[in-house]
């Protein structure tokens, strides 16, 4: 665990899903995007994460997901791999991504309509032990299950980490102050809010940059690491308007903002799928294209 935890420290990138004219996975252009990201030195990369479509993908696609991602990457970097959904579906990629050589497992937090504090527990317990002591890194999107209840799911032996993905550095703080000494808080908003993120205490941050631009997202992590904030906050404003797109629509031009930037640099990765924003708009496209010229992505 040595390593995964000091690489969680670092920039966790998302891969992304490539999709064919027909809408079916393609991993032609996978290659390019993990050497790119890993050349760059980007510390850990994730399949079948958010900016992966996690969930507008079938099981079976999922799981050819993990393979491919794993192919990609080769061993050259730890990866990490999403699961969830409903219990038996996360038990079974659980299984298929240790198959596949996964360092650990991220745990999506569970959108059930009926989820119960003590019922996610259980379902930890359940993905631990079909992952066969992968540890486990919770993805946390929803702080209102409070302090209390948080605490308890980094208490489950075997959970390691906790990516924090809500706007509120506070309950982040609580949280830390609650919970084991073991665990690795990582800042699960990208770049724009590790800063804030590091300044309670978080270390390394999520990105969906680094299938883009990878070596800015490596340079904003040297910088937070160096406690050099100013130089983070000014490389952050380098590629604001690139997060600041991919928040557009609710959140719904997410994946489409990457999907559309890898189009851009000659590396079609097909379509964003419903209930994406997809295609971006005319004014988010000339808006990426700027960014994208300005910073020597596309000539």
């Amino acid at each position: 665990m040595t390593g995964l935890a000091k690489a969680l420290t670092g920039v966790s990138g998302i891969l992304v899903t490539p999709f064919d004219a027909d809408g079916e996975i393609s991993t032609a252009p996978l290659q390019k995007i993990v050497d790119r990201a890993v050349g760059a030195g980007v510390h850990v990369l994730t399949s079948n994460g958010n900016t992966g479509e996690f969930y507008s993908l079938t099981m079976d696609e999922a799981m050819r997901m993990v393979h491919a991602h794993a192919n990609a990457i080769a061993g050259r970097v730890p990866m990490v791999a999403g699961v969830g959904r409903g219990v038996r579906d996360a038990c079974s990629l659980a299984r298929e991504s240790r198959k596949a050589g996964a360092a650990a497992l991220m745990v999506h937090q569970p959108p059930d309509p009926f989820v119960s504090p003590r019922g996610l527990v259980d379902y930890l317990e359940a993905v631990r032990d079909a992952g066969d002591g992968l540890p486990l890194i919770l993805y946390l999107r929803n702080d209102a299950i409070g302090t209390d209840r948080i605490a308890a799911m980094c208490a489950v032996d075997g959970v390691a980490g906790v990516k924090w993905a809500s706007q509120n550095p506070m309950k982040l703080k609580a949280a830390m102050a609650a919970a084991p000494d073991n665990i690795v808080w990582v800042g699960g908003l990208a770049e724009v809010w590790a800063p804030t993120f590091y300044a309670v205490g978080a270390r390394g941050f999520t990105s969906g940059l680094i299938n883009v631009w990878p070596e800015r997202s490596v340079a904003i992590n040297r910088a937070l690491e160096a406690g050099d904030y100013a130089t983070a906050r000014a490389l952050i404003a380098g590629m604001q308007v690139f997060e600041d797109i991919r928040a557009e629509e609710q959140g719904g031009a997410n994946v489409p903002g990457v999907k559309a930037a890898l189009r851009m640099m000659g590396e079609d990765c097909g379509i964003a799928r419903p209930p994406a924003a997809w295609p971006l708009t005319e004014n988010q496209t000339t808006r990426l294209k700027a960014f994208m010229h300005q910073n020597g992505l596309i000539g």
